[in-house]
């Protein structure tokens, strides 16, 4: 009997004697009427009784409102299969191969034995000779080895100084730093930029013959796939709002979750992020604060969200690139700011947040916002791993020039409650602007991210000069344009409706990017899938809000905590990049689905709101009691089912408007009794796994645009500035560079999905293209970097160069593009805080905000592109200057550097 069988019988056993321990013993907590064969609800993958959750063999049993067990254990080692792809890496880098080619590996060993690659040669794909037998799979613990020959990229190194990869993009000798695997299976992961920093990944030549080679325990048992067994109360949550209600599971596991929200409270009176994260981040504690930590915890949010302040303006903490303004969510800081003045009519509050936020808002209108589209810029909001949601081959730079749904969504509502802030202070110019603001955004949304054929939102806007649109729906944004009105009636039940849904949740986005292992890629989230609740309920979609809500008990009940993720497709936590137990936005969450859905708590400016959405199979009695609103203390109960309120009253006098005024003081008992009907039941779009083809590899050479074959393809579609061109199911069309055009290409599948757009190829004559070498105009740098153009680079910082001039001269009126070729090796591509910014000017007139983000630690000879500012010029001589001003601080603060090799100046129209 293997280990995996033994728990399944066990967990078996567990739920027959849990059932036997409920009708022997009536103190238990659970009622006799309770203990019912029937569930409340269920679908193919589990099952919610008022006491338990059962998913398969496992069961989570809630034996009284302070303790609960579960069976669970992870089956990720059970299963795995004996197909292994990975790729090699220098320096960390995905430049062994093209994406979509990777070495192939059958691992065919016997439970104890191990496996050996043949040596393969760098760049040279590998391929399995024959497929994996259909019930073969790769035993736990079990040892690989792989070897890889690298005497031709140091042959390279020694006669010209360095090796050009398959892409053209140059490692240099002096710039080596190792070999590294990347792949797969456990313990490889697709995560390229944090290959340097994972254990184990790295291949050594002790010998130094140029053959690297490193053992790999695979499928490798971990600690992390055995979830808690029992949890019992064992900390105070007396002093929190203290729920009751027909359903014992639901009760402990709110008990639960005050527990966790007890142990998240640092000695500094902050809140840490979750258990493996330590300190306060601005996202987290934002989104958190919102769902419901902020009615319960007001003063500890306050300390919280002022942690992440500084010279009166947001934090951005660490992101792809070095932060902001790559990453532009920041923002989402004001919403929560919102949401603590609302709990506690501090007005000093009111007032130190307006300024904050408003101070954040103005540098953001500098460097993210796009006049064009009346979209801000900047990464998908929590969505902030790079590769896990965006195409391999968009850069920082690029995703900075990105214009994503949540992101926009959170600075729309930012504006709204900015504008009611200035209203609230006095200040109607500001009121005026901000609402204005809030306006162009959302017919940005609207006009630019709505996909009228899906019924839901596209995911962002990418390119690099003509920007196009990401059919992928995702969730979070999803979410929020309904909480937040940017969607209509109309356009919130479509989106409800509409958006693709698992069986064990919303995912973050879909359908999966391929060879991207599980995080935000294939994962779903507690937090997202509790705005994804609220956003179903305000819908009015019972179907989808039910499910939703049980999405939400099930993880936390068979894992016994409020888990920062887990995998999508089979509801596991084990197969994620990341997690932690009792994070924070996911204990927020947990919260927000007993106040603000079943309760319905609508926190306004000078009441509290009533709006209570109970699914009929929670009907019956649900009662909040000691629940802090400002001044007041209420004891609030509540019968039925449904979403509208039959009769609701205040210390038995009938409640007007459902609302709680904020003058109100003392203990006060509030009774509502339910309408005892939803009127729409509503549907979901409940979809399969999927993952889409590879991104083309495309190039252009002699007229005729290509690209190579994608496996799972069977049809192209060519996209030219962003519009589609044609459809074909060649690879390659022909091209004519009579003037400037980028163009990609999409891959689809025979399920009718597309892969994301290729990296743009630009094709146009050389005549329309100029280049200013920035030597030549300012100072050298004197550093012994590599790989420039010309005869040397500048350096800019603080105080060096802050102001470099540029005197271009354009062959005719036009509209130009305008770039620059810049090296920053302050930090790695995917965190830190070191990302450069400079403000491009003509003449005296700002013409945008140019980004140069982090490269890789200590990789100065690696050049590439900044964004595209597009700049119209005049015929003849243009005086352009590339200067640091006070907008262009970064989240660092003192290190805010690059080196600039050259201005490129190409005329797009």
């Amino acid at each position: 009997m293997t280990k995996y069988t033994y728990i399944k019988v066990l967990s078996l056993a567990a739920l027959l004697t849990a059932t036997a321990c409920k009708t022997q013993q009536p103190d238990s907590g659970v009622s006799e009427s309770q203990v019912v064969t029937a569930p409340l609800w269920q679908s193919q993958a589990y099952s919610i009784y008022p006491d338990r959750v059962v998913q398969g063999d496992h069961v989570a049993q809630a034996l009284s409102p302070t303790e609960i067990t579960s069976s669970y254990q992870s089956p990720a080692n059970e299963f795995q299969s004996p197909e292994i792809m990975f790729k090699f890496s220098i320096n960390s880098k995905d430049n062994e191969m093209p994406p979509g080619m990777d070495h192939q590996f059958v691992c065919l060993a016997e439970e104890g034995g191990s496996c050996e690659t043949p040596l393969i040669k760098f760049s040279q794909q590998l391929k399995a000779t024959a497929p994996a037998p259909p019930k073969a799979f790769l035993p736990p613990n079990t040892p690989l080895t792989v070897r890889v020959d690298m005497r031709e990229v140091l042959a390279a190194f020694e006669k010209d100084g360095f090796y050009t990869a398959y892409n053209g993009s140059k490692v240099y000798k002096d710039d080596f730093k190792g070999v590294y695997i990347a792949g797969n299976t456990t313990p490889l992961s697709w995560d390229f930029d944090n290959l340097a920093s994972r254990e184990g990944m790295q291949l050594e030549d002790p010998d130094g013959d140029g053959i690297y080679e490193v053992t790999l325990t695979m499928n490798a048992h971990r600690e992390e796939k055995f979830t808690a067994s029992h949890w019992k109360l064992s900390a105070p949550i007396d002093h929190y709002p203290q729920y009751k209600s027909d359903y014992v599971l639901t009760d402990a596991l709110y008990n639960m979750t005050l527990e966790e929200v007890v142990k998240n409270i640092e000695a500094d009176s902050t809140f840490r992020t979750g258990k493996e994260w330590a300190g306060v981040w601005t996202r987290d504690i934002s989104y958190a604060l919102v769902l419901g930590l902020a009615a319960i915890e007001p003063e500890i949010a306050r300390k919280s969200l002022m942690r992440k302040v500084k010279n009166q303006r947001i934090i951005q903490d660490t992101g792809t690139g070095g932060a902001y303004p790559v990453s532009t969510d920041r923002i989402v800081w004001g919403i929560a700011a919102w949401e603590i003045y609302t709990v506690t009519g501090d007005q000093n509050w009111l007032q130190e947040a307006y300024e904050i936020i408003r101070n954040s808002m103005e540098d953001d209108l500098l460097n993210a916002f796009d006049q064009k589209t009346n979209l801000m810029r900047g990464e998908s909001s929590f969505l902030d791993w790079r590769e896990q949601t965006y195409p391999k081959w968009m850069q920082p730079a690029d995703i900075y020039a990105s214009q994503n749904l949540g992101t926009n969504a959170v600075h729309y509502q930012a504006n709204v409650l900015l504008s009611q802030m200035a209203t609230m202070l006095n200040d109607k110019q500001a009121a005026d602007r901000y609402s204005q603001l809030a306006a162009r955004i959302k017919e940005g949304i609207n006009q630019h991210l709505w996909q009228e054929d899906k019924g839901y939102y596209g995911q962002y806007l990418y390119g690099r000069n003509y920007l196009s649109l990401s059919p992928r729906s995702e969730a979070l944004g999803e979410a929020l344009t309904v909480l937040f009105g940017i969607a209509d009636a109309d356009r919130a039940k479509r989106i409800v409706a509409n958006t693709p849904v698992y069986e064990f949740g919303v995912p973050s986005i879909f359908p999966q990017i391929p060879n991207i292992p599980p995080y935000h890629n294939n994962g779903i989230w507690p937090f997202v899938q509790a705005y994804w609740t609220l956003a179903a309920a305000k819908a009015g979609n019972e179907t989808a809000t039910v499910e939703s809500l049980n999405a939400i008990y099930r993880p936390a009940a068979l894992f016994l905590t409020n888990k920062e993720n887990f995998v999508a497709s089979n509801g596991d936590y084990a197969g994620t990049q990341v997690n932690s137990d009792r994070q924070l936005w996911s204990v927020g969450g947990f919260l927000g689905m007993t106040y603000k859905l079943l309760f319905g708590m609508d926190f306004q400016a000078d009441k509290l709101v009533f709006k209570p959405f109970v699914p009929e199979v929670y009907k019956g009695k649900h009662h909040l009691s000691n629940f802090r609103y400002r001044n007041a203390v209420l004891d609030i109960e509540m019968q039925g089912f449904g979403n509208s309120i039959r009769s609701i009253t205040l210390d038995g006098k009938p409640l007007e408007g459902a609302a709680i005024p904020a003058s109100l003081t003392g203990q006060h008992k509030v009774q509502i009794e339910l309408s005892d009907e939803i009127s729409d039941k509503g549907s979901q779009n409940k979809v399969a796994h999927h993952v889409t083809p590879p991104a083309p590899t495309t190039s252009y050479a002699n007229g005729k645009l290509s690209w190579k074959p994608v496996e799972g393809a069977i049809n192209f579609t060519v996209l030219r500035n962003g519009k589609a061109l044609q459809d074909t199911k060649e690879t390659g069309i022909a091209v004519q560079a009579n003037g400037y055009a980028e163009y990609q290409v999409i891959a689809t599948d025979a399920a009718g999905f597309g892969s994301f757009a290729s990296e743009p190829v630009a094709v146009y004559p050389t005549a329309l293209e100029q280049v200013y070498e920035a030597e030549t105009v300012a100072r050298p740098a004197k550093q012994p970097y590599k790989g420039f153009t010309g005869k040397g680079f500048v350096e800019v910082s603080k105080k060096a160069n802050t102001t470099v001039h540029f005197k271009v001269t354009a062959p005719q009126a036009g509209l130009y593009a305008i770039d620059f070729r810049y090296a920053n090796g302050n930090g790695p591509i995917n965190t830190d805080n070191k990302a450069a910014m400079r403000t491009l000017r003509k003449g005296k007139e700002m013409a945008g905000t140019v980004v140069l983000p982090q490269r890789g630690i200590g990789e100065w000879s690696d050049w590439g592109y900044t964004n595209k500012v597009w700049m119209q010029l005049g015929k003849g001589s243009n005086q352009l200057s590339l200067t640091f001003e006070p907008a262009n601080e970064n989240m660092n603060g003192e290190i805010n550097q690059a080196m600039i090799d050259h201005l490129r100046m190409i005329r797009v129209q």
